[in-house]
C-alpha cells in the first residue's frame, strides 16, 4: 500500500484537521509528519468543537490508529493539555496513540528562548507562535537536541540540564523578558510522565511494517505549503518542511511509497503574522471576510489577514507537491458576495506572470484579478453536488480549470457533515 497525504495549500488554516477526520475511516493509520504545537487543527461534530496542536486528527475514530511522527517537535505540556481534552470528551487513546522515538521534544527554555527573540526584532518579528518550535528545530539540526527516546536515558536529566544552561545562555543575549522558568519546568516535567506513559514505536519501522502489511496510511500535515522552510515566503515561514517532501523525513517512508496528494485551499485566502499576502484586502472585504469565515487562530487567537484566493500561489504549492486532487473549504464564506475575484497572474516589474517571484517580501508585484459570479445565497444544509447553486458549481469549475487539478469534495460549513463528495 501506498502513503496517502493530505496537506494545506496556502498559509495554513485551510481546514486540514475536518478533513482529515472525515477521511480517518478509510485508513488504519494516520501519522502527523511534522510540525508542532503551533498547529492548531479544528474538528466539529455533534455540537461540540475540538482543537488538536499535535494529536493526530484521527484520533477522534475510535478504529483508527494514530502516530506523532519523528518529524514533529512536541511540548509535553501542550500534549497533556490535549489528552486531558480527550479524556474528558471520553476518547479512548491509549491502544490508538503512538509517539515516534525520534521525535524532538520542546523544553521551557526552547518557548523562552523564542520569545526572547522575537521581542528583540521588534517592527521585524516574523510573526512566531512562541510555542518554542524554531528553537528546537534549530537544536535538532545543531544535533543536541532532545527526543522522545532519550526519556528512557539514565542520564536523561543530565542532558536536560545542558541544553537548558545552554539556553539560559542564548537567552542572556537579548533584553530581559518575563518568565517565570521554575513554575515552568514543573509544569513540563509533570507533563514529561504523561508522554511516557504513551506507547513509543520506531516510527519508521512502525509505518514501513504497517505498508508491508496493507495498512492504509494517510499522512497529516500541519501549517501550510507557503510556509514551508525552503519553498515558503522566506523568512516568514515555519522550521518545517510542510510539503510532500517533508512526509518522507518526517515519518521515514521513501518516495515511491506516496499515492494520492490531496491538498486543501479555501475558497479566499488569509494569513496569519507577518510576512508578505500578495491578495491580502485591509478594507472592509476583507474585515468582512474574515467576520463571515470567524478567522480567528485556533491556537494564538490572533486576527487572521483576509484576502481573495491567488491561483498562482496555487499552482506553485500544487506543483511542488505533485497534488492530484482538491479539496475547497469556506465557500460558505462567500455566500453574500455579488462578486468574487482571483488573482491569475501577478504583475512583477511591470510585465504579466503566472509564476511566484523569487522573493516576494521585496520584489515589485501586484496580483491581477478576474472577477467571478457570486451565487449570493445561503449553503446551509447543502451536502450534493446538485444543490450548489450553478454560480458556485462555475466557481469550482474554474478552479478546476485553471489549477488543472480536479475538485473532490467542497466544504459548505464547519461540521463534518457538512461536505459535498464529487
Amino acid at each position: 500500500m501506498a502513503v496517502d497525504v493530505l496537506l494545506g495549500l496556502q498559509w495554513g488554516d485551510e481546514g486540514k484537521g475536518k478533513i482529515v477526520d472525515v477521511l480517518a475511516p478509510q485508513y488504519d493509520i494516520i501519522a502527523r509528519f511534522q510540525g508542532g504545537p503551533n498547529a492548531g487543527h479544528t474538528l466539529i461534530f455533534d455540537g461540540k468543537k475540538f482543537v488538536l496542536h499535535t494529536v493526530p486528527s484521527g484520533i477522534f475514530r475510535q478504529q483508527q490508529l494514530n502516530l506523532i511522527g519523528n518529524g514533529v517537535v512536541i511540548d509535553p505540556i501542550t500534549l497533556s493539555k490535549e489528552l486531558d481534552e480527550l479524556d474528558a470528551a471520553g476518547i479512548d487513546y491509549q491502544d490508538r496513540l503512538f509517539v515516534a522515538r525520534k521525535a524532538h521534544i520542546i523544553l521551557p527554555t526552547h518557548r523562552l528562548l523564542d520569545a526572547a527573540r522575537e521581542h528583540a526584532k521588534g517592527e521585524r518579528k516574523i510573526g512566531s507562535t512562541l510555542k518554542g518550535i524554531g528553537p528546537t528545530y534549530m537544536d535538532k539540526t545543531g544535533r543536541n537536541g532532545l527526543r522522545v527516546g532519550n526519556l528512557a536515558a539514565p542520564d536523561f536529566q543530565e542532558r536536560y540540564d545542558r541544553l537548558k544552561e545552554k539556553h539560559l545562555q542564548l537567552v542572556g543575549l537579548y533584553p530581559y523578558i518575563e518568565f517565570d522558568l521554575a513554575k515552568e519546568e514543573k509544569a513540563w516535567f509533570t507533563a514529561v510522565e504523561r508522554l511516557r506513559a504513551l506507547p513509543f514505536v520506531d516510527g519508521e519501522y512502525y509505518i514501513n511494517d504497517a505498508l508491508k502489511q496493507g495498512k492504509k496510511v494517510l499522512a497529516e500535515g500541519a501549517q501550510g505549503s507557503m510556509l514551508d522552510i525552503d519553498f515558503g515566503t522566506y523568512p516568514y515561514v515555519t522550521s518545517s518542511n510542510t510539503i510532500t517532501a517533508g512526509v518522507c523525513t518526517g515519518l521515514g517512508v521513501a518516495p515511491q511509497q506516496i499515492g494520492e496528494v490531496i491538498g486543501i485551499t479555501k475558497a479566499y485566502c488569509t494569513r496569519v503574522g507577518g510576512g508578505p499576502f500578495p491578495t491580502e484586502l485591509t478594507d472592509g472585504t476583507g474585515e468582512f471576510l474574515r467576520k463571515e469565515g470567524a478567522e480567528f487562530g485556533a491556537t494564538t487567537g490572533r486576527p487572521r489577514r483576509c484576502g481573495w484566493i491567488d491561483l498562482v500561489q496555487l499552482r506553485y504549492t500544487i506543483m511542488l507537491s505533485g497534488v492530484t486532487q482538491l479539496v475547497v473549504t469556506k465557500v460558505d464564506v462567500l455566500n453574500k458576495f455579488e462578486t468574487i475575484r482571483a488573482a491569475d497572474s501577478y504583475l512583477v516589474d511591470g510585465d504579466a506572470s503566472r509564476e511566484l517571484p523569487f522573493d516576494l517580501v521585496h520584489e515589485n508585484y501586484e496580483a491581477v484579478y478576474t472577477d467571478l459570479t457570486g451565487w449570493h445565497s445561503d449553503l446551509t444544509g447543502v451536502k450534493k453536488e446538485r444543490e450548489l447553486p450553478q454560480a458556485c458549481m462555475d466557481y469550482v469549475k474554474y478552479l478546476e480549470d485553471k489549477l488543472d487539478t480536479p475538485v473532490t469534495m467542497v466544504s459548505t460549513g464547519p461540521d463534518r457533515e457538512e461536505l459535498v463528495v464529487r
